[in-house]
């Protein structure tokens, strides 16, 4: 039964996967307005994330997520539509995406000049997500703009797929858990599209052979 439940300092909140009620979505989104992180389902992990101009908020997953600035998040996006803002993306890198999302796939791309900023890293690359999952997709599609995407969980401990395990773990660092049912703990396959060379980085949920 969709609802919000309240829990010690953050909310968890159930979503219907396949047809995400506006009013929960918009409450979301609230929160990553306010300067939240916020646990959403994806097509294969639950991610982490906050809007993607919240310096802060980016700061704060660098820190629950033990991880160094020299490995920079991905980005959610809705659509394609917007991605020249966030990378440089080729005639070949662009066809490949369209064909293959949205789908549980993280392409690397070669990070425009406002990137390094956003993320606090010198990094240039970037990766962009547009997963198979209409929580995740109306929730940026409501935002207007990207979220940082990371999978939530520490770095070498195991994956959690139930939104109550998660938000009993990480409850008391983010603002909100979005509960989209139990989730197997398969991660995106990584391909990198730099200078039109694709690679795979990572062989995860989604189909890589035509890359290998």
């Amino acid at each position: 039964m969709a609802g919000i439940i309240r829990s010690r300092q953050t909310m968890l909140i159930s979503i219907n996967q396949q047809n995400p009620q506006t009013r929960l979505i918009k409450r979301a989104v609230e929160t990553l307005r306010n300067g939240g992180i916020i646990i959403y389902p994806t097509d294969t992990v639950y991610g982490m994330g906050c809007d993607l101009f919240n310096k802060r908020g980016i700061e704060r997953i660098y820190e629950i997520k033990r991880r160094s600035h020299k490995q920079p998040f991905s980005f959610i996006c809705a659509d394609l539509k917007d991605i020249s803002r966030y990378a440089l993306v080729s005639n070949y890198a662009y066809k490949t995406m369209k064909r293959l999302l949205p789908g549980p796939y993280t392409f690397i791309l070669e990070a425009s000049r406002m990137v390094p900023k956003l993320l606090q890293s010198k990094r240039q690359t970037t990766g962009i997500r547009v997963p198979d999952s209409r929580i995740c997709l109306t929730l940026v599609s409501e935002l207007g703009h990207p979220i940082i995407s990371t999978s939530a969980a520490v770095a070498d401990e195991e994956i959690l797929s139930d939104p109550e395990e998660i938000d009993k773990k990480f409850g008391r660092v983010v603002d909100l858990v979005i509960d989209g049912g139990i989730l197997p703990p398969e991660l995106s396959s990584v391909v990198s599209l730099v200078d039109d060379v694709p690679e795979v980085l990572r062989a995860g949920k989604g189909d890589v052979s035509e890359f290998q």
